[in-house]
């Protein structure tokens, strides 16, 4: 897994499109694909890209895109909800750089410490094979590293905030649940995940374990085909080192607690995770 880090201001960057993310197509060939994730708790904040009021009064947990955006550097400033402008913002400004054909998916979230920080993820979309589907798991919680069980087992070991972990399955039900790393005993779960057949469910966990506030979000793409080769995903983290916020929980496991996810034009919901 690749991470390159950027800039406190990325943060701004994963707010960039909060409230519905419709199911998309696999990629764009000249430009490129960029959804958003806000998943600070507490902080309702206006965002900026190149200087226009993008997102306005924009929440956590709120989800929006796929933006189809032409490739090149975005600069994006997040300010305090309201803001007249962009001259003093709150994180940022910060230039985010989207490759053509590329899909993203930026978050905001926070550090396992409880920063405020920003991450952007390289959305795998390389084809399935026939029969299967993609299930991701994103850890952004302020939590330590843990594993994801199936069945008793561990099929995701130690994984820990800011990672992913992609797993291609037969298309299905599966039953999941979340333990600290090491262990057996579910903090989160078993739930049931449902896998659809070329289809990619993206789980993201975040929120504060220490202040009760843990939230599920779910992303579906579809589209992927059925012939597979694999195209590692990769992410680009941005920390916002003067920032603090004492948030995170075990987040693998809120991430597959509540996998259920509707798979229409805005399939991107947040459901509240339960230890």
């Amino acid at each position: 897994m690749r991470k390159t880090p950027i800039i406190a201001a990325a943060a701004g960057i994963a707010l960039l499109g909060m409230g519905a993310v419709p199911a998309q197509a696999a990629e764009t060939e000249e430009g490129a694909m960029l959804s958003v994730l806000h998943g600070v708790p507490g902080l309702t904040v206006d965002v900026y890209v190149n200087g226009d009021l993008t997102l306005d009064d924009f929440e956590p947990g709120d989800m929006a895109g796929p933006l189809d955006l032409p490739a090149g550097t975005y600069t994006v400033a997040i300010t305090a909800a309201d803001a007249e402008d962009d001259s003093s913002p709150a994180i940022g400004p910060v230039d985010l750089d989207l490759a053509a054909g590329g899909n993203y998916t930026a978050a905001a979230h926070l550090t396992e410490a409880g920063e405020p920080t920003a991450t952007l993820f390289e959305n795998d979309l390389s084809s399935v094979a026939a029969g299967e589907g993609r299930l991701v798991v994103r850890h952004v919680a302020a939590a330590p590293a843990v594993d994801v069980l199936a069945g008793g087992e561990a099929v995701v070991s130690d994984l820990a905030n800011p990672d992913e972990a992609t797993l291609d399955l037969p298309a299905g039900t599966v039953s999941a649940s979340v333990a600290a790393a090491g262990t057996t005993d579910p903090v989160i779960g078993p739930a049931d995940v449902e896998v659809a057949e070329g289809n990619a469910t993206i789980v993201y966990a975040w929120g504060s374990l220490e202040d009760g506030n843990l939230d599920l979000a779910v992303q579906s793409i579809e589209g992927m085909g059925s012939a597979p080769d694999g195209v590692p995903t990769g992410t680009a983290q941005v920390i916002d080192e003067g920032a603090n916020t004492g948030l995170m929980l075990g987040l693998g496991a809120l991430l597959l607690a509540g996998l259920a996810f509707a798979g229409r034009a805005v399939s991107l919901r947040s459901v509240s995770a339960r230890k």
